[in-house]
């Protein structure tokens, strides 16, 4: 996950070269006079990963524009308060201060994805950010139904 505007720079100018060296490394296969079949299996890894560095690309950006998704049951928890920070435009530092903590636990912690975090501190960063997380039940829920006790009867 890109967490940073250096971060995402040189993951905008690795993905500029990256493409160019797989049109090169394809031509040179094509070249070598491979069929289609054994151009594309060689160059499925070099796809693979041209595409999952484009991804990180578009998921930063999206988080820059302020597009967060959705956080279902907390999974994701540690990824959503990266990205609220990257859309309120702040740096680790700036979020350091405002927790009145060290530079080097928030890069941590991010670097971790906020693994194990409490609830308690959860909130804390929540309040510190200025953002009310709001969770809601889509389904009324009734005592004594069987999805309730895990599905026996």
């Amino acid at each position: 996950m890109i967490r940073n505007e250096v971060e995402y720079q040189e993951a905008v100018k690795s993905l500029t070269e990256e493409r160019t060296r797989y049109d090169a490394h394809g031509r040179d296969l094509v070249g070598m006079g491979l069929t289609a079949d054994e151009v594309k299996r060689a160059m499925d890894p070099l796809r693979s990963f041209n595409l999952q560095l484009e991804e990180e690309v578009e998921v930063y950006e999206h988080l820059k524009r302020g597009d967060l998704g959705e956080l279902d049951n907390l999974h994701g928890l540690g990824r959503t308060l990266i990205g609220l920070r990257i859309a309120l435009g702040l740096t680790q530092r700036q979020l350091a201060a405002r927790l009145d903590v060290n530079e080097s636990q928030v890069s941590r912690d991010e670097r971790n994805e906020y693994q194990g975090i409490t609830v308690e501190r959860a909130s804390r960063i929540f309040d510190t950010l200025g953002v009310t997380l709001k969770s809601a039940f889509p389904n009324p829920i009734r005592s004594g139904g069987s999805e309730a006790h895990g599905g026996h009867s």
